[in-house]
């Protein structure tokens, strides 16, 4: 075979392979499915049905909401698929204006037991101020909803998703592995009840990066049953911090390990970085945790262990079970709006120990700053303000 055939069999081969491609992928539009991008219409049953029909068919398919305002009820993309789907967001999806529409479920977005899957771009807005509104009153409200969650799922990606306003938790993770979170905001008033950023139980495998957090309580927390976390690039406040926890809410739950926190700024949040168990037993815990490299802005505890946590009246009357351990803090600076800009109130009968203080320096103005160290086991090395108390 000459060389010029060669060349000829060679373009056909490749432009079969381009429509064998294209023939493969395929864009649904939520629009074409009845969707109206009015913000009124509920258009819950025809996202649902787009992605039926792209998690029903072979191939990378894309679920597309173009520019526009959509409003949805509470909504549920199931897998698993036989498709890796795009869900690509060029619109805005906001929650009915009456809270009561969001039902008993807890969820608004959810997405369950789907793998192969990226979420690209959009805003979502849950308008939960009359929600919030609704509870500081006292009066009867629905139990409230998480605005997006992933549940028993893997190898999915969130990039670029902006969270308003969530009636309780921006995102929840559980169940699921090897998820990545990055360049997000996620935005509701420091006032805001219940409003975490993004929550992760009983997953391995989580990333969290370049992303804001500006909400209500705490900007990430890392709840039981979690290993292999890594969070870093995070600007967090106001809010309540990055925490692990809270452990030990009951006899036989799952521990934590090995969680990272990185190059992350704190800017006049309640805490900076946490752990907290409840005082009761346990046989969870927290070990192989490291905090580095963190910027502290008139942070009123900067850095925390609370094994008698109690946000409530009503707190148990045991100490905790959960068992602290090997715990890193390095490269860590800023201010305080407290004099003990450290607290390790760790329990009686299980002290935490291996904790390591290396280059820590935050001060509180115009006042001097201390150390609390309570059943706590540790050393520090280099520069450590305020002196260690261990």
């Amino acid at each position: 075979m000459d060389k010029e055939l060669l060349m000829k069999v060679a373009c056909i081969c490749f432009v079969l392979s381009i429509l064998q491609s294209s023939c493969n992928a395929a864009s649904y539009n939520v629009v074409r499915f009845g969707a109206r991008a009015d913000g009124r219409t509920d258009s819950s049953k025809a996202f649902v049905n787009t992605w039926k029909a792209a998690c029903g068919t072979f191939g990378s398919h894309t679920v597309y909401i173009p520019r526009g305002t959509y409003m949805t009820k509470p909504v549920v993309f199931s897998g698993p698929c036989r498709s890796r789907i795009l869900f690509r967001i060029d619109g805005t999806l906001v929650a009915p204006p009456n809270y009561w529409d969001m039902g008993n479920s807890g969820f608004w977005i959810l997405f369950s037991k789907v793998t192969r899957l990226t979420v690209h771009g959009g805003v979502i807005n849950a308008r939960g101020s009359k929600f919030w509104a609704c509870r500081r009153t006292g009066s009867r409200c629905p139990p409230g909803v998480r605005s997006i969650s992933f549940l028993w799922s893997s190898n999915v990606v969130v990039r670029g998703l902006k969270s308003l306003y969530s009636e309780l938790i921006h995102v929840t993770v559980s169940n699921s592995n090897n998820i990545l979170l990055e360049n997000m905001n996620i935005i509701a008033p420091s006032r805001s009840p219940n409003t975490d950023g993004v929550i992760i139980q009983s997953s391995t495998g989580i990333t969290i990066r370049n992303s804001l957090f500006k909400t209500g309580d705490d900007c990430i927390a890392v709840g039981p049953g979690s290993k292999n976390i890594w969070i870093e690039k995070i600007a967090c406040g106001p809010g309540h911090g990055i925490s692990i926890g809270s452990l030990g809410n009951s006899l036989n739950e799952a521990g934590v390990q090995n969680v990272t926190v990185s190059n992350v700024v704190f800017s006049k949040t309640q805490n900076g970085v946490r752990i907290k168990s409840w005082a009761r037993d346990s046989k969870s815990y927290a070990t192989n945790v490291e905090f580095r490299n963190i910027l502290m802005k008139a942070v009123d505890n900067p850095i925390i262990i609370d094994q008698i946590y109690c946000p409530s009246n009503r707190c148990p009357r045991e100490t905790s079970g959960v068992q602290v351990s090997n715990v890193r803090y390095s490269n860590i600076k800023g201010t305080s709006t407290t004099m003990e800009a450290v607290k390790f109130q760790c329990s009686a009968s299980n002290p935490c120990r291996g904790i390591q203080m290396r280059n820590i320096r935050i001060k509180t103005p115009n006042r001097a700053t201390t150390s609390i160290c309570q059943n706590v086991h540790g050393w520090a090395s280099g520069s450590v303000v305020p002196r260690g108390c261990f």
